[in-house]
């Protein structure tokens, strides 16, 4: 086996963003790629279409405290979302990152309203770092108070009943690792806030904290990667909060949500699909915990608290299902949200209100609010956005394919309506595959020009995923990683052999973890993939933990610096005298294209600045999922931010050279890739808008 140590490596400068030669090289290689983009037919047009569909207002769910409503939404022009409060029914702005820096470059990372609504604390980040600066402003005049707290990526902010402060997750000074808790009173220096939770704790420790209502009960869940946690409660009323932990040590995901008279929950632990406990925070120990909702025959993916009850969101056979449960143990489906995804519910357990985002395929995304009364729930339309094109004109369809070990596969397949099924439709194919991210139907505007080509556009829900619960998960995790690529192989086959798309012009895509999977499947079975969009991928897995927060993935991928972990090495680790690595590290600033048409073709690589997933004005990512990431940091799509692309293409090595397309075949490769990048930046701006609330 070859080691990081001993492998070679002439691109190791350019894991340096700062070193002076890693900028030569990207201007030269920008320089390259312009003069062979731009003078491509029809460029114009398509480019022209697609900034067309991006300028379009977007909208998240809003969270209600004290008579206001809170939501964060982009509007059509816009580089970045604003933060909105509505009150008797009108929408008043409260913060705008483009009013404090006109580069567009200043982006809301999150922001969570205090219980009466008087308050708002937020982050902000710029340049797409995601470092966040927390602030707060007051709700009635938008005025900010003097409160600036760095090092605040991904907080968790959880206010105090009486809105003097706030417990809150803070990085050390600059640091990626080691984040902790602590508690701040406004008005006080926050270097003197007390710390609360995390002493002790390793580096890769991901904390993740929620408070009941009345702000007795505080749960801390600390995470161990994407597949184990453990729990802590800690009554707020004993100075300092002395911790219990409820489990602990489990080879199980516990997610937890602080109610005023019980923890719940939610676990994998013996129901891959997920089950949910009631836990008396007076006595949380493991053993005294109560089941309340058993395992079912989908997955239970989100779990929120109302007046009436539990909101409780499944995926059956990657749709979503949100039903109440009711105090008295009735569960019932709520209404409004038929044949819709529902990427998030917001509810307090003080009110009956339920807000639902959702949207589909070819719908834009809408606000349902649903009043879950004693008597019964009753939804109404809350907001809206226009669709600017006709969705009676496009189907999507489920179908499903067996893997090369005899799994069943579900993927969506989306074309024009009357597109053929005869062999002759170019394809895109996208995924992901990883960290327990489910692939929901998601609206996607930009893939619109392409189906209208006579494309069709497919996204497979890979082992690796949440779409199937903690087994589906594991499935494509550690050794059985090549279960991810087997199945994403199976996937461009059936779209070959069923008819769904032409076999000599499948394209793939994949962002972060995504792009991991394509430049597997591309080394492995070059001749399937006729172009491929490889988008800020880890592709160096022997050096990939010396990189950003990337030593929180190695219980999604093994530890290369671990000679134990056969794990990772059974699937990462190169032969002695395999060619060298295209470019190392995770790529923050990179993405690949292969570019048909030439024998000795370089693939394009396309880089956002300044850092991140980022592309274009407002952050890049592939398919966005439809799951709230809890606080858990995966290198995955849908990273807010801005940057302006630079491209440039480089030469991979042998064995990955593109297969050279038919006649006439790379106009339409272009499109296809101009489509997925294009896609990219509208789908990782919708982040911010789902608002943490």
């Amino acid at each position: 086996m070859i080691s990081a140590a001993a492998a070679p490596d002439p691109f190791r400068f350019l894991e340096d963003a700062e070193e002076p030669a890693t900028a030569r090289w990207t201007e030269e290689q920008n320089a390259r790629t312009r003069g062979l983009l731009s003078g491509l037919p029809g460029r114009r047009p398509l480019l022209e279409r697609f900034e067309a569909l991006l300028e379009s207002d977007s909208l998240g769910a809003p969270a209600a405290r004290g008579g206001r409503e809170f939501f964060a939404a982009r509007r059509a022009r816009a580089s970045q979302a604003t933060l909105y409060v509505r009150e008797a029914g009108r929408n008043r702005v409260l913060l705008d990152p483009a009013a404090l820096d006109p580069s567009g470059l200043t982006a809301l990372d999150w922001w969570y309203p205090s219980p009466a609504g008087t308050y708002v604390a937020f982050g902000l980040s710029r340049n797409g770092d995601e470092r966040s600066t927390l602030g707060v402003l007051r709700a009635a005049d938008a005025t900010r108070l003097d409160e600036s707290i760095p090092d605040t990526r991904f907080a968790s902010v959880l206010w105090l009943p009486d809105e003097r402060g706030f417990y809150y997750t803070r990085f050390p000074p600059g640091g990626a690792y080691d984040a902790r808790l602590h508690r701040h009173e406004l008005g006080a220096a926050w270097e003197r806030d007390p710390l609360i939770f995390g002493g002790g704790l390793p580096p890769d420790a991901m904390v993740q904290a929620d408070l009941s209502a009345d702000g007795r009960w505080l749960v801390v869940s600390v995470f161990r990667g994407w597949a184990r946690s453990d729990v802590h409660v800690a009554d707020t009323r004993v100075e300092p909060p002395r911790f219990t932990t409820a489990v602990a040590g489990s080879d199980a995901l516990y997610v937890a949500t602080a109610g005023n008279d019980a923890i719940y929950v939610r676990t994998g632990e013996g129901a891959p699909r997920g089950r949910l406990f009631a836990v008396d925070p007076e006595r949380p120990e493991r053993a005294a915990w109560t089941e309340i909702v058993p395992e079912l025959g989908a997955t239970l993916d989100d779990v929120a608290l109302t007046r009436q009850g539990l909101v409780l969101r499944y995926l059956e056979d990657v749709r979503t299902v949100v039903r109440l449960r009711r105090r008295d143990g009735r569960l019932e489906t709520l209404p409004g949200l038929a044949g819709k995804t529902v990427t998030r519910v917001s509810a307090r357990e003080d009110t009956d209100a339920i807000y639902a985002a959702c949207e589909s395929f070819f719908e834009a995304p809408a606000v349902m609010r649903i009043d879950a009364g004693p008597l019964g729930s009753e939804a109404a339309l809350w907001d809206a956005l226009p669709t600017p094109f006709e969705a009676g004109a496009y189907r999507a369809e489920q179908v499903w394919f067996t893997s090369r070990d005899g799994t069943r596969v579900p993927m969506d397949v989306l074309s024009k309506a009357g597109t053929p099924r005869d062999g002759t439709a170019p394809a895109v194919l996208y995924d992901y595959g990883g960290f327990d991210v489910a692939l929901l139907p998601a609206y996607l505007p930009t893939v619109v020009p392409w189906l209208d080509a006579g494309g069709v556009y497919a996204i497979a829900n890979l082992r690796g995923g949440g779409e199937f619960g903690e087994e589906w998960h594991r499935a494509g995790m550690r050794e059985r990683k090549q279960n991810v690529f087997d199945d994403f192989i199976a996937a461009a086959e059936f779209l070959a052999s069923s008819g769904l798309a032409d076999p000599s012009r499948i394209s793939i895509s994949g962002g972060s973890n995504g792009g991991l999977l394509v430049a597997a499947v591309a080394t492995q079975r070059p001749e399937l993939f006729a172009a491929v969009v490889c988008l800020v991928p880890l592709t160096d897995m022997l050096r990939y933990p010396y990189f950003s927060i990337a030593k929180l993935w190695i219980p999604e991928y093994g530890d290369p610096a671990d000679p134990s972990d056969a794990a990772f090495r059974r699937v990462f680790a190169l032969p002695q005298g395999a060619p060298g690595r295209p470019v190392p590290g995770h790529a923050d600033r990179q993405r690949r294209i292969r570019r048909p048409g030439r024998s000795h073709a370089c693939p394009e690589v396309r880089g956002a600045r300044p850092g991140g997933h980022r592309l274009g004005r407002a952050g890049a990512g592939p398919h966005r999922a439809q799951r709230r990431s809890r606080g858990r940091q995966a290198p995955r799509e849908a990273r807010r931010g801005t940057g302006r692309p630079v491209e440039f293409p480089i030469r991979l090595g042998r064995g990955l050279q593109p297969r050279c397309f038919a006649r006439n075949a790379w106009t339409r490769a272009h499109a296809s890739l101009t489509s997925c990048s294009l896609r990219a930046a509208e789908l990782s701006r919708k982040k911010a808008w789902s608002a943490s609330g």
